[in-house]
């Protein structure tokens, strides 16, 4: 064999595991709001009050009557802790590879007339990391791995009738991403080598449609569509510290690197029943094409040229959820809610960075109508990521173990204003 490709076989298999990372988050169902946030998610596909439906689900905004805004922040705390039990290559377990954030979001619905709606989002619809840092017993799989994505949503809803209205939209997906791994190099007096890859980003679009039915007066069905979402990352690609001869040589001709991937298509359906004046049940179903995640492709350049696909054998996801929301007064209300999302790898496919699992919510909030305009709620969610197992040979080094603790708080503060 030829030991040139054995090389750059090696050099590309070490950045197989660099792809996205959402910390067990995928596509996240807390969009920032009460609706959402306080409900687990579930009433997000019957939302016919809030603005944030633009996203949601855009026939919703058909039954918002008049100039509606919600600005809101969501904080997101992870605690994100591996304990490992095999560690052939030694190191740390990461400690805390999770790090808070702060999301900002925008939601604003302009009715033209009685039946067509107009409304803008701007959120993040996906995105996370780990960072277990530069020892981890893993190191060679993954050190960093972080990804923010920014959606720019634009939408319209068309009232058919009294019953049924019909909503679509594009949501432009910037995609912003930072990968670090770590290379084993032989001999016992020899460090780690690194690769680096900063600011790999690009642009994608993805489309959604989405339905209401109002069967009663109580009792309301939703449905939202999402297409699939190809994404190309580009940017720059630095090894440092690589001393195996040639291996050197032929990481110095590579200076830009290539990350091709899709986000999903996804059906999610929902019903919402009036049980009384003052309460609302509400339940949710999803399915995730993560299948089609699965399959990468990465490319690096610079005097030379390599390319390679894998697949991470990940499968589709389904979800399940239920929520309620009680009025407390004329001006006070609370919601709760809680859902569970299946895991779209198996343990012994899983990694360290995406180690994705499955998920379970609890959330609640609390809103309140201050005066005729202006209304403001507080909401939260727990949500566990699952154990994350994982038993993986990198490099020729053996990492086994599981996170201890792996969950994420999500608190929100949204203010809204009616015109």
């Amino acid at each position: 064999m030829n030991p040139i490709k054995n090389i750059l076989g090696i050099s590309i298999l070490l950045l197989l595991a660099t792809t996205p990372a959402f910390a067990g988050g995928i596509y996240l169902s807390e969009i920032g709001t009460p609706i959402s946030v306080g409900t687990a998610g579930v009433a997000n596909v019957t939302n016919t009050k809030g603005a944030d439906s633009v996203y949601t689900n855009p026939a919703g905004m058909t039954g918002i009557d008049s100039v509606q805004i919600i600005v809101g922040s969501q904080v997101v705390i992870p605690t994100l802790r591996f304990d490992s039990d095999i560690a052939t290559a030694g190191g740390s377990d990461g400690g805390n590879a999770g790090s808070v954030v702060s999301i900002p979001s925008l939601f604003a619905v302009k009715p033209l007339n009685n039946d067509w709606r107009l409304g803008l989002a701007i959120s993040i619809p996906s995105g996370g990391g780990v960072n277990y840092g530069k020892d981890f017993v893993g190191r060679y799989q993954a050190q960093k791995s972080e990804l923010a994505v920014i959606g720019i949503s634009p939408a319209v809803a068309y009232r058919v009738n009294d019953k049924l209205s019909l909503g679509a939209g594009v949501s432009f997906l910037y995609t912003s991403m930072d990968l670090h791994v770590a290379v084993n190099q032989p001999g016992p007096s020899s460090s780690d080598g690194q690769i680096k890859m900063d600011e790999l980003d690009d642009w994608a679009y993805q489309g959604f449609i989405g339905a209401t039915y109002k069967a009663t007066d109580r009792l309301t069905f939703g449905v939202v569509y999402r297409t699939k979402a190809d994404t190309e990352l580009e940017g720059d690609i630095k090894f440092k510290n690589i001393t195996v001869p040639p291996l050197n040589e032929l990481t110095s001709k590579f200076n830009k690197a290539q990350i091709d991937f899709t986000y999903p298509q996804l059906v999610k359906v929902g019903v919402k029943y009036k049980l009384t004046d003052d309460t609302v049940l509400m339940a949710d179903f999803d399915w995730e094409e993560w299948s089609a995640f699965g399959d990468t492709r990465i490319g690096l350049s610079g005097d030379g040229s390599a390319l390679q696909s894998f697949d991470r054998d990940w499968d589709d996801t389904w979800h399940l959820g239920f929520a309620l929301a009680h009025k407390l007064s004329e001006n006070q209300s609370i919601t709760a809610g809680i859902g569970y999302d299946s895991s779209p790898v198996s343990d012994s496919k899983r990694t360290a960075d995406l180690p994705a699992d499955e998920q379970l919510r609890l959330s609640t909030s609390y809103v309140r109508k201050i005066s005729e305009h202006l209304g403001m709620a507080l909401g939260g969610t727990f949500l566990w990521l699952g154990e994350g197992k994982m038993d993986q040979v990198v490099q020729g080094e053996r990492f086994k173990g599981e996170f201890s603790t792996n969950h994420i708080i999500f608190l929100s503060a949204t203010v809204k204003y009616v015109f």
